[in-house]
């Protein structure tokens, strides 16, 4: 662990030596998890942007791409969810105001014991009884887990929490000229959004034919109150993101396909084979039949370097019941198939991956 560490931190220091990363405004004592790419930083990026988009949307003659607005209007996370439910529980300790993300706080605890203790049963029922707090979102429950187990603030080294309670993870701001007049908006917590929205202008400019794809890479936004482990968790960082619109009853063929395909990518690009495995999610996120991680053995452990969702036609159907606006897929082929015409709302696979994780 200690050898780990140790690396991790000659990477850290030979980035910025280099001229790859360096703190943002460093000069002024930095901005927590905020990186600035210096000048050969930015040039490895852009190679490595240059190099997805191109495999996307040039080496496949099914899938476009599009360059959406970071700003959206504010229904559009009003139908994602993003405003009612994207959210972390929080906990803050009150002698040394640190304020901890409760299953961060909860995991670093069960990992200590475990590194103490070897295979450590208790830290097995830790994280089980949390996994199972939080989907119960029992947050009193959370907070005696805390207590009960005597946690300590890593600064303060005492035990006085405060109740768990909720931030959501957006950033607002306000749209218009005049403050009193202006509207609440947010910077977007992930690109599929913009994506979702143009559908309809993408497939009918383009003439686009399901199965199909649409790619985008741009910026993206998480108030992160935990933010660590250098650019793998940031505040401001940019996503990779194909959205892969398929008929109904097709998505785990698909699904099976972008999840070969993307692991396929990442050994392309020099990555050894023995760094990258999948991990199935146990738990689904409701509007998903099947998902994955691409995981990359980093410094700190395995950990998620692109996610494959199979995203049922959630997005869409959302989209259309807030819109007020029929976003359908008329499908011909289906005639030729000796099936009758129809409309339906495709199915979604998604491919996501972080730009800066690769890096």
């Amino acid at each position: 662990m200690a050898n780990e560490t140790n690396i991790f931190a000659a990477l850290i220091a030979h980035c910025k030596e280099y001229g790859y990363i360096f703190q943002s405004s460093e000069i002024y004592d930095g901005l927590a998890a905020v990186y600035d790419y210096g000048q050969n930083g930015a040039q490895l990026k852009k190679n490595i942007r240059d190099e997805w988009w191109k495999s996307m949307t040039q080496l496949h003659d099914n899938i476009v791409g599009i360059d959406a607005a970071i700003f959206m209007h504010p229904t559009t996370w009003k139908a994602s969810g993003h405003v009612d439910n994207f959210s972390d529980p929080m906990i803050d300790n009150k002698d040394s105001n640190k304020r901890y993300r409760v299953d961060h706080l909860i995991e670093g605890f069960a990992e200590e014991q475990r590194e103490k203790d070897g295979t450590n049963p208790n830290g097995d029922a830790i994280i089980a009884n949390m996994d199972a707090l939080l989907a119960a979102n029992d947050f009193v429950g959370l907070k005696n887990l805390i207590e009960n187990n005597k946690i300590k603030c890593a600064i303060s080294k005492t035990c006085n929490w405060t109740d768990v309670r909720e931030f959501n993870l957006m950033f607002s701001t306000q749209i218009g000229s005049v403050a009193e007049e202006s509207d609440t908006i947010y910077l977007r917590p992930e690109t599929a959004q913009g994506i979702f929205v143009n559908f309809l202008n993408v497939q009918k400019t383009g003439r686009m034919k399901i199965p199909f794809g649409i790619a985008q890479t741009g910026k993206a936004f998480r108030n992160e109150i935990v933010a660590r482990q250098f650019i793998f968790r940031m505040r401001e960082f940019e996503q990779m993101e194909m959205q892969f619109f398929v008929r109904p009853g097709t998505q785990m063929q698909w699904y099976e396909y972008w999840k070969t395909e993307r692991k396929k990518w990442h050994e392309s690009m020099g990555i050894p084979t023995d760094k990258l495995r999948y991990h199935n999610h146990v738990k689904l996120a409701h509007y998903a039949d099947a998902a994955l991680d691409i995981e990359y053995e980093f410094p700190f452990g395995w950990k998620e370097l692109e996610g494959i969702h199979s995203r049922t036609d959630f997005d869409l159907k959302q989209h259309q019941e807030y819109s007020k606006k029929k976003i359908q897929y008329f499908d011909n082929d289906l005639n030729e198939e000796g099936k009758a015409f129809g409309n339906y709302t495709p199915y979604v696979v998604e491919t996501s991956v972080g730009l800066d994780r690769l890096f």
